[in-house]
Parts: C-alpha cells; structure tokens; sequence
C-alpha cells in the first residue's frame, strides 16, 4: 500500500537532530510547517498520541498524521490541525534515540518520530524498511523491539 503519511512540524526544533530529515522528498510524505497563525486541513488520519486507543488492524487504510515537536508543544499544534483525527496511541516500545533534555522530562514511552512513524505503519500491516534506512539507531531500535514486523 503507498504511503500517505502528513508530519505536521515545529520549525524550532533542530533540523539536524531530526529523526524525520532524511524522510524529505520521500513519495507519500508530506512535510507542513506549524505557524500558529495557519490551519491545516488534514482530514480524516490516524493521529499517533500516547492518549489514544491502541493502534491495531482496525485501524488499516487511514492515512496517519504525525505531529513532530517538543512534547510540551503538542497541544499548541493540534490546535490549529482541522479534521477528523483517530487517535491511537503504541503498545510499550524502547527507543534507541539518546534523549538529553535538560529542562523537562520526556514520557518514558516516548520514541524518536521516525521509530514512532514505522512501528505506527508496521503494525498496520505496511512494514516500510525504507523509513529507518537514515536512521543511525536503526539496527538497535530494531533489535530492542524484536516484536516490531519487519
């Protein structure tokens, strides 16, 4: 099935330290910038948040939307996100990014975006290989969630 993935991102956040950089120009994902003063119309998607349902098969053919930001900004950015989203959140997954963040406290369940973008899509039954292959973690994200379709 093509991807049809939207990252809605928060133009603050590094572009270097990005898990989701080497995503750009890939077919079926389209990158938008937050501004706060801009809708975006996203449809009916599956939004990826740790409040949601668990993810699972039901779930198969809507199109996901990421948001990609500091988790203190999430809420700001949904705001401005018009449609109908489905929200679904990831059985207990280890991330191999190295988080370091020294004014506030990640969830402990917390992934790197692209880790959160390929389990999302692999447990929908769309294992897309291609997703981690600019991911420097990739071997040891895989190898700490051996339950993850490859």
């Amino acid at each position: 099935m093509p991807l049809d993935v939207l990252i809605l991102r928060d133009p603050r956040e590094a572009t270097k330290k990005c898990s989701l950089t080497p995503l750009r120009g890939t077919s079926g994902i389209q990158f938008a910038t937050y501004d706060g003063t801009r809708r975006l119309a996203a449809g009916r998607r599956l939004l990826l948040s740790p409040a949601g349902e668990l993810i699972s098969e039901r779930d198969r053919g809507l199109p996901l939307l990421l948001v990609d930001c500091a988790w203190r900004k999430v809420p700001a950015l949904l705001k401005t996100i018009d449609g109908e989203l489905v929200a679904r959140r990831l059985p207990p997954l280890v991330t191999a990014y190295p988080r370091k963040s020294l004014t506030f406290e990640d969830p402990h369940e917390g992934l790197a975006s692209v880790e959160a973008l390929y389990a999302a899509l692999a447990l929908l039954g769309e294992v897309h290989p291609e997703l981690l292959a600019g991911y420097h973690w990739r071997e040891q994200f895989l190898a700490a969630n051996p339950a993850l379709p490859r």
